[in-house]
């Protein structure tokens, strides 16, 4: 990891950037959210600065930092599966921040299944994505989100109850992800969303092969109604958060080193701006259900159902102790599994100082 020097913020630093590229994944976020209200963008066209998404990008090669951040100029608010599998690898970034928004983290299983609750699901079989297909050999194991996700979302189920993984069944089922290429690499996630990536599963689930079924998001919701399936098990109702631990609970924000070290003013300046967009999202929730059938991909009311009444009061990054704890569950987990090349010092990746200072940068301009 990089020593921490004194962040450049000389207005010879800030011009010698054009670009700033940042990438989200199709779930509420602040940054999502302060992209799509415009605020982003105006934030720089005074310094001629160009703002782009990876999302949007018709350069379909570039799509793929969305994985390694090797993006000199990237900011990424995304799943942290990606995150953490890029800081395993060596990747020179630093974590600035973190945000928990429940995600309609749920266990579905058929309606005459029984299951309607952790403990019911001793001895079930239960539906495990398998590894993706990726171009990039070493990134096989950190790209198979869907795996990952459905292994920790059941392990959550199963502690709650007492159980472990040895009173269960697992079947292997396709992971809905055949490469990482093309258009799949745009925001690291199937172009549709996380709900079209369990399709495979949920045939799976409707056909009797299996016996329930992890999904999460607004467009898994959509995506059950359409198979007739039903949630056996909600975890975002489990009584703690440790229970909820995954790749979207807690998400990241992350920078490249480069861009932080050489245009720390910058990377502050957009952080004030998702600042500004989580406080305005916490009193126009018709406004940001607008902006997240778009960014979620899921219907109106699928946002609706998916993260609750009151998940836009609740959309502002920090690095507050709690969530760096629960983050460091996951790599943990992670890193236990499979997933990750190597373990790391998570808190020592953590930086607090651009999100203490697009606060301060904020308040300034109320």
């Amino acid at each position: 990891m990089p020593d921490i020097h004194t962040p450049a913020s000389s207005a010879d630093a800030a011009t010698t950037l054009d670009k700033i590229w940042f990438t989200r994944c199709p779930v509420p976020t602040a940054t999502g959210l302060a992209y799509k209200l415009g605020w982003l963008g105006e934030e720089f066209t005074g310094d001629q600065i160009n703002l782009e998404t990876l999302q949007e990008t018709g350069q379909h090669e570039l799509r793929r930092h969305h994985y390694d951040h090797a993006l000199t100029s990237l900011i990424r608010e995304g799943g942290n599966m990606l995150a953490l599998g890029a800081r395993a690898q060596g990747a020179p970034t630093r974590l600035i921040g973190l945000t928990w928004i429940d995600e309609w983290q749920s266990i579905l299983v058929r309606p005459d299944s029984g299951i309607t609750e952790p403990k019911h699901l001793k001895g079930k079989r239960l539906a495990l994505p398998s590894y993706n297909d990726n171009p990039i050999p070493d990134h096989v194991r950190g790209t198979s989100i869907a795996r990952g996700m459905s292994l920790h979302g059941y392990k959550g189920a199963l502690s709650f109850a007492g159980l472990t993984f040895d009173d269960v069944e697992f079947v292997e089922v396709a992971s809905g992800r055949a490469n990482a290429r093309g258009a799949d690499l745009a925001g690291g996630n199937d172009p549709r969303g996380e709900g079209v990536r369990a399709l495979w599963a949920l045939d799976a689930l409707a056909a009797g092969k299996v016996d329930a079924v992890y999904v999460k998001g607004a467009s898994a919701v959509d995506a059950a109604r359409q198979h007739g399936v039903v949630v056996g098990i909600d975890l975002d109702r489990l009584p703690e958060r440790r229970f909820r631990v995954n790749n979207g609970t807690p998400r990241p924000i992350t920078v490249n080193n480069h861009l932080l070290e050489n245009h720390f003013d910058l990377v502050v300046r957009f952080l004030a701006q998702t600042l500004r967009a989580a406080d305005w999202a916490a009193g126009n929730l018709d406004g940001v259900k607008d902006i997240l059938q778009a960014e979620t991909r899921g219907s109106r009311d699928a946002v609706t159902e998916a993260y609750g009444p009151d998940f836009h009061k609740s959309l502002h990054p920090d690095l507050s102790d709690e969530r760096l704890t629960l983050f460091e569950q996951q790599k943990k987990f992670l890193w236990v599994h499979g997933f990750l090349d190597h373990d790391f010092d998570l808190r020592a990746w953590a930086d607090p100082r651009p999100l203490e200072a697009a606060r301060k940068l904020l308040d300034s301009r109320a």
